[in-house]
This record gives C-alpha cells, structure tokens and sequence, in this order.
C-alpha cells in the first residue's frame, strides 16, 4: 500500500518493476508446467521432473528456485540421507496457476474436441 493506502500498482512494461521478474518466472517455458504440474498436489523434485517431459534437472532446479523465491511455490527438504525434496504450490502460487490451467483446459479440451492435433490455420 502507498501513503495514501491505496494499493501499490505495478507497471510490467517498466524494467525496474518488481512484478514484472514475477510475470517472467510463471510465463517462461518450463514455469507454466511446474504451476500445472503441482495443481494436482505436492510433489517431490523427480516426480515433478518426471511429470514435465523434457524438462533438464537444470532447468527444472532453476525455475523451482526462481518460483520459490516468487512466493508462489513452497519448498519442504526432509533431513534424511540422501534429502527428500518436495515442492508445491503456497495460496499465491493456486491463485496465479488458476488462470494457466483453465487456459491449458481450454486448449486440450478444443483439441479434444476437433479431434485434431493442431487447429487448422484460416
């Protein structure tokens, strides 16, 4: 909240915004799918790794860490030999992954339904 305790507004087209590393984490490649994958409950790293195909441990370690640092994924280790590592989604991380996950609905649902692989181009 500002002075007046309105609440602060972001402007992502402006490099300095806070928001905007947040916009670039959940949008990048592999952030959607991490999103989408831990919808369905919390995951260790290799299921989660299992459950993204083609995803790196690299790529997958980077953005988990990246989603963490967001608030919008929680990390638990368990202090066993070697670690347990599980992941899943905080409050913010299910409002923010609500809306990729109707869109991922929607896009296999008319694909379903087309019975296509691809829509056809007009």
């Amino acid at each position: 909240m500002d002075q007046t305790g309105q609440a602060k507004r972001y402007d992502v087209f402006h490099t300095d915004c806070p928001a905007r590393d947040m916009v670039d984490h959940v949008t990048s490649r592999w952030g959607i799918w991490v999103l989408i994958s831990l919808r369905g409950g919390d995951l260790r790293f290799f299921e989660l790794r299992d459950s993204i195909r083609g995803i790196s441990e690299k790529m997958l370690s980077q953005t988990l860490r990246g989603l963490v640092e967001d608030g919008l994924v929680w990390r638990h280790v368990e202090p066993t030999t070697p670690p347990q590592v599980s992941y899943g989604l905080t409050e913010f991380g299910r409002d923010v992954g609500e809306p990729l996950t109707d869109l991922f609905d929607r896009i296999t649902s008319k694909l379903a339904a087309s019975g296509a692989v691809r829509p056809e181009p007009r």
